[in-house]
């Protein structure tokens, strides 16, 4: 063709691009387009300056900071605020206000208090408060912090000065601490401020100015986050308070004597941070098409990565007093204990079929065992069924089977079965934990606890069957919830039953009251029991398989009654599956 041909119909191809935008001075933010989204914003105002004569120091501007902001694709503007400016005769001056327009507001740091008449010796309230002044005729207050109040708080109070020689400046507040108080001869520390790494690297920002002093004194050192430190006396530097550092929101040193001038507050900063789609769309020639692949220049979807979930169902518990089943095996990334997550999915779009493991059925007669639970699947991701607890009946040892969790032992009025071996097949981290041990009257007897995900299933004892072993907490929707306990084993009466592992483990029984393991969980069934009459074992709760996926990716799931959609409190999406389906990823 003469102009190369044509790749088409139009086609979009996606990936997502970060920018930090940082205004040391005012401006206008816009996003680059409707399609963008603002994950972490940054607002630091100006720090107030230190006041005079045993001064107080300058708060720190209001610290805030805020996550999934929701913001107007038009033109905002955006005000840094200044450092108040230093004062020999005054208190010191309030810094003023950083704004991103219809979005977010923090307040000026207060100034510190001077030493005049009346309330000029108190601190100024203000994002963060000033420190008081000492002016001999009894105590003084620091400024109020959180001024105006705002959720979480944005600032700290200044510190007090007591009344007390040498005279001396409380502290300026910080972002994460009050300014401290002054004592005889020693000016305030500046509280300190807060560290972020919005813009790749962790700065400290907004602390509080130093306390000055009179002689014979030491005045107050600065907050980390940019504050300036209080003048000593006799002078040692230029015989003005310390002044907070550009551009961290930090509060101005206080002075030790007229007509000294309290050091300036630090200017303030905001940061804003957008994630883009980077899309390639459009007609594009084929000789474009050819150099820009070429040249490695064409996009390219990059994979989701994919936290997940994946509990496979519980094993059955066993006939009359016998083990109780093991949890299904657990699998996790992202989220619950530390030591059982494993590595997160890298998964392009695609399909994925999502298996959900059924629990195990319970022991219902002697010579029969009851059920392992299935394994629950999603991608490279299995995780094997809980294994089932051993009957009890006759002479021999009837040992629990292997699973994700191992099932509890079983066995006769003598002969103990060993739990079954957990964590099987192996996997890293472990999937489980290994069953209990049954144990023989002859007078009384009962089975071991089924396995759980965090704990191996308790032995029994001469009065009571083994407890099943604890499952894990894991907030990957947002609330903890705890899966994959162990069953209880089962008790001849009138020992009684083992208890149920916490995250869906069921009961054990001597006779009655053993228990199902709970749907979804993957918690093991409870063994049955003895009293007169031989119980039979319940059955393992189904697992669960749970998927959670960036938002620039789109998801879909089938069918509707197996699963369901919500938003982590982070903004990525959730899908749940209580049955198998399909998960669909674009």
């Amino acid at each position: 063709m003469a102009n190369g041909g044509i790749i088409g119909p139009v086609k979009v191809v996606c990936t997502s691009s970060t920018k930090v935008t940082t205004f040391t001075s005012s401006g206008t933010f816009q996003k680059k387009n409707c399609t963008s989204t603002i994950p972490e914003i940054m607002v630091v105002a100006g720090g107030g300056s230190g006041g005079a004569d045993s001064g107080g120091g300058g708060g720190a501007g209001g610290y805030r900071v805020a996550t999934c902001v929701t913001m107007p694709n038009a033109s905002l503007a955006v005000t840094v605020g200044g450092g108040g400016a230093g004062s020999a005769t005054n208190p010191g001056n309030n810094g003023s206000n950083s704004v991103i327009a219809c979005v977010m507001t923090s307040a000026g740091g207060g100034g510190g208090g001077h030493n005049g008449v009346g309330t000029e010796v108190n601190g100024l309230a203000g994002g963060s408060g000033g420190g008081a002044s000492n002016n001999g005729e009894g105590g003084a207050s620091g400024g109020a912090g959180n001024t105006p109040p705002v959720s979480p708080s944005q600032g700290n109070p200044g510190g007090d000065s007591p009344d007390a020689q040498p005279r001396a400046g409380g502290g300026g507040g910080g972002a994460s601490a009050d300014g401290a108080d002054s004592a005889p001869g020693c000016g305030g520390n500046g509280g300190n401020g807060t560290s972020n790494d919005i813009t790749g690297s962790a700065v400290t920002y907004a602390g509080g100015g130093g306390g000055g002093a009179v002689a014979p004194a030491t005045g107050g050192s600065a907050g980390s986050g940019g504050g300036g430190a209080g003048e000593t006396s006799p002078p040692t530097g230029s015989g003005i308070g310390g002044a907070g550092s550009a551009n961290t929101g930090g509060g101005g040193g206080g002075t030790r004597a007229n007509p000294r001038a309290g050091g300036a507050g630090g200017s303030g900063i905001v940061v804003i941070k957008q994630t883009t789609p980077k899309c390639a769309s459009g007609v594009w020639s084929i000789n474009d098409h050819f150099d820009q692949v070429k040249n490695s220049e064409w996009i390219t979807r990059a994979n989701a990565t994919i936290n997940y979930l994946v509990v496979a169902g519980g094993g059955g518990g066993g006939y009359s007093s016998g083990g109780g089943g093991g949890a299904g095996g657990y699998r996790a990334s992202g989220f619950g204990p530390s030591p059982l997550r494993g590595t997160a999915l890298s998964l392009g779009s695609g399909s994925y079929t999502v298996t959900v493991g059924g629990g195990g059925s319970g022991g219902a007669n002697e010579p029969t065992y009851g059920a392992c639970g299935s394994d629950s699947i999603f991608s490279t991701i299995t995780s094997t069924g809980g294994g089932v607890g051993g009957n009890t009946g006759g002479s021999g040892a009837k040992n629990g089977k292997t699973g994700g969790s191992g099932g509890g032992g079983g066995g006769g009025a003598v002969s103990g079965g060993a739990g079954g071996a957990g964590n099987t097949p192996e996997t890293d981290p472990d999937q489980g934990s290994a069953g209990g041990t049954h144990f023989g009257g002859p007078t009384s007897f009962g089975g071991g606890g089924g396995g759980g995900a965090t704990a191996v299933g308790g032995n029994a004892s001469c009065n009571k069957g083994g407890n099943g072993g604890a499952g894990a907490p894991n907030n990957i929707l947002g609330p903890a919830t705890t899966y994959a306990g162990g069953g209880g084993g089962g008790a001849n009466n009138p020992s009684s039953g083992g208890d149920a592992g916490a995250g869906g483990g069921g009961a054990g029984g001597n006779g009655s009251g053993a228990a199902a393991g709970t749907d979804n969980t993957g918690g093991g069934g409870g063994s049955g029991g003895y009293c007169g009459s031989h119980g039979a074992g319940q059955a393992g709760g189904p697992g669960i398989v749970i998927v959670k996926v960036p938002v620039a990716y789109t998801v879909a799931a089938s069918p509707t009654p197996a699963r369901a959609l919500s938003t982590h409190p982070d903004g990525e999406q959730l899908v749940k599956f209580t049955a198998s389906g399909t998960l669909t990823i674009s």
